[in-house]
């Protein structure tokens, strides 16, 4: 058996570049989910200045580097032991970047910026240049990604072999096409991802609309083993378990049992063609 953290996921009415506003809705969401014994709670990608921004001067009005008060405030007020993660605008020496900062303890733990851009994100942000992130806090390991991150089946799993407990995914998820019935497709692949590497993810997403974009509102805690613990667009808690280990049955291991030496590719190296293969 592994150990057991209470999980909250939150997604307030958001609005672009109205940064006081959003400010108060992200405080009122954490105050909430602290009420329901959250150890862990987790807000939108750019809640604090909201997604659908049209320029970078709207950008720049509701940017704030990682020490700006504003930012460390939403922590400032979490139960002992409790670890908030949120998205916001980063300013920085090299622009904007796209952010996710964790706090606890009264303390910024880490900053991480996005380093797949999604879109038109790219005329608005600068792409993080550092590797997504492992943070240690008081409810463990936490792996950090925002969004088109994880549409990489490597970055999920570089975090799983560096140490992650929990992913941590704050996201912007605009409504797609997908089959009567069906889930959205960001979360199947997040259920999958879960299960292949016995790794818990934690995702926020945006519900409503704003600027014209329609969310789908797929904020969601899936477990482990790759099912939904809690799912609601508004926001939902759920007590997941840490998987002790990564064992798949009474003769595998979905760690132990990988054999990167023949994956080439995914290491950035092409695999040499097999003889005939390629050729037409």
């Amino acid at each position: 058996m592994g150990r057991q953290v209470t999980v909250a996921v939150r997604s307030p009415r958001i609005r672009a570049g109205a940064l006081d506003e959003n400010l108060a809705a992200c405080r009122s969401a954490i105050d909430e989910a602290a009420l329901e014994g959250a150890e862990l709670i987790v807000l939108p990608e750019l809640a604090t200045s909201g997604y659908a921004l049209v320029d970078a001067a709207q950008v720049a009005s509701c940017a704030m580097a990682a020490d700006d008060e504003r930012l460390l405030a939403l922590g400032e007020a979490l139960p002992e032991g409790t670890v908030l993660v949120v998205g916001f605008a980063e300013l920085h020496a090299g622009g904007v970047a796209n952010s996710a900062a964790v706090l606890a303890g009264g303390r910024l733990l880490a900053v991480y910026r996005k380093i797949h851009l999604w879109g038109g994100e790219s005329r608005l942000f600068t792409a993080g240049e550092e590797p997504a992130p492992v943070v240690e806090t008081p409810v463990g390991r936490l792996g950090i990604a925002i969004c088109y991150d994880i549409e990489f089946p490597e970055l999920p799993r570089a975090l799983k072999l560096q140490g992650a407990e929990l992913l941590v995914a704050p996201v912007a998820w605009p409504i797609v096409p997908r089959p009567a019935g069906e889930r959205p497709p960001e979360l199947v692949q997040a259920m999958g991802t879960a299960r292949s590497s016995r790794l818990p993810i934690v995702i926020a997403d945006h519900r409503g609309a704003d600027g014209g974009i329609a969310w789908t509102g797929g904020t969601a805690i899936v477990d482990g083993d790759g099912w939904i613990a809690g799912a609601d667009a508004a926001g939902t808690t759920a007590i997941i378990e840490i998987p002790a280990d990564t064992r798949a049955g009474d003769h595998n291991d979905l760690i132990g049992d990988r054999r990167p030496e023949l994956y080439g590719e995914l290491g950035g190296r092409r695999a040499a063609p097999t003889e005939g293969e390629g050729q037409r």
